[in-house]
């Protein structure tokens, strides 16, 4: 009895985390996939084409029940919201496909005498078209997840590159990946000086060096954005301190640009690269670089072998933090970047709201999510060996 009451209580305990995560984060996830490989629309409103298509084998030629059935749909279909999503659909996978259902659509609502697909336009004749419906009958598909990546499929069904110029998700990717790897780099470059003087004070001058890192996480970001927006023009104040100095004589385009960005987000990072490594230098006795020094080390040597693989395991945390949180940044690439600066959040946006095109935002979700967690499997397995050493 009692050690079903521990069992209970302990249940009870963990019961409101587990709903959390599950309502909160798992679910998300799970709607977000499933909108990724999702593909109902053609097989739901056109329920009888998709029936006689799928016995049809796409290398012979298309049969008469496939036509009769398809023209009964469009009959059917009276809602042109829907047909809409399906000409999308359908267009997406053969383009030409909106001016023939275009006329298609024209004639079967005329309904003044049968209609004879190949008679009415020649490209129902064409397999080509009735693979892109048979494709699209599937309730399930991979075509979304390829095409996050710049891939599709041919006319034999191999997975191929796309033409080029037709889809620059791949190359926004690596940008996004780009800029993100050199966010972390800058703030290691300053986020590890900072941490070992804020470790090395002590009283009133660490609390001050740690306000002054914390503070902008208590500032919204946009308003931290803004403010770089005001910095970083032509005559903000970083270009006008410059110029009167004398050390320009001209402004410096720090605006709309990849410079902008790095400059911008790397601020607003900082404090996730700051706060780790200070979590680990703390706890590393201080005798040690006077030892070293004792012993005849100079401080640099005495820093590359004792104190930065001590480190290490904080800087580690720090760059994982920086990283994953630069890949999905939208509003300072947004405001502070130029046209050719936008990372893949600013592209998931648009194809979630611009074009309400949620499969492509899915799959470039799913993108983003797996190489999150392939780096915190890395890092997890760095972590291991240091630990193990």
């Amino acid at each position: 009895m009692n050690a079903f009451r521990r069992h209970t209580g302990s249940f009870a305990l963990i019961l409101p985390l587990t709903l959390f995560l599950g309502v909160f984060f798992i679910w998300p996830l799970l709607t977000v996939l499933q909108q990724a490989v999702s593909d109902p629309v053609v097989s739901k409103n056109l329920p009888r084409t998709t029936a006689a298509i799928s016995a049809w084998n796409p290398v012979s030629e298309p049969s008469d029940e496939m036509r009769t059935a398809l023209v009964d749909d469009l009959k059917s279909l009276d809602d042109d919201q829907n047909l809409g999503e399906v000409v999308r659909r359908l267009n997406s996978a053969q383009p030409g496909f909106r001016t023939l259902m275009r006329k298609t659509v024209a004639a079967v609502r005329d309904g003044t005498e049968p209609i004879s697909l190949p008679e009415l336009d020649a490209r129902w004749n064409d397999t080509a078209f009735w693979r892109a419906v048979a494709e699209a009958t599937e309730p399930y598909t991979d075509r979304n997840l390829l095409a996050a990546v710049d891939l599709q499929h041919d006319a034999s069904g191999a997975i191929v590159a796309m033409p080029a110029g037709e889809s620059a998700n791949q190359a926004i990717l690596l940008r996004t990946f780009a800029v993100a790897a050199v966010v972390t780099l800058a703030t290691c470059l300053i986020g590890l000086p900072y941490a070992m003087l804020a470790a090395a004070a002590s009283g009133w001058r660490r609390q001050l060096l740690l306000a002054a890192v914390l503070l902008p996480l208590w500032t919204s970001l946009l308003v931290r954005t803004a403010a770089w927006y005001v910095l970083l023009q032509d005559k903000g104040l970083i270009n006008s301190l410059l110029v009167s100095l004398g050390l320009l004589n001209a402004p410096l385009p720090l605006l709309f640009n990849r410079t902008g960005v790095v400059i911008a987000m790397t601020h607003v990072l900082l404090p996730f690269m700051v706060l780790p490594i200070y979590s680990v230098l703390i706890a590393i006795p201080r005798n040690l670089m006077p030892a070293a020094a004792s012993l005849g080390a100079r401080p640099i040597r005495a820093f590359l072998h004792i104190l930065l693989p001590l480190a290490l395991r904080g800087i580690a945390s720090g760059g994982l933090l920086v990283f994953m949180a630069a890949l999905g940044y939208y509003i300072t690439p947004a405001l502070i970047g130029g046209p050719k600066d936008q990372m893949i959040s600013s592209v998931i946006a648009f194809y979630a709201t611009g074009s309400a095109n949620w499969g492509m935002a899915g799959a470039l979700g799913m993108v983003l999510l797996a190489v999150t967690i392939v780096l915190y499997g890395v890092y997890g397995r760095l972590s291991m060996k240091t630990t193990g050493a």
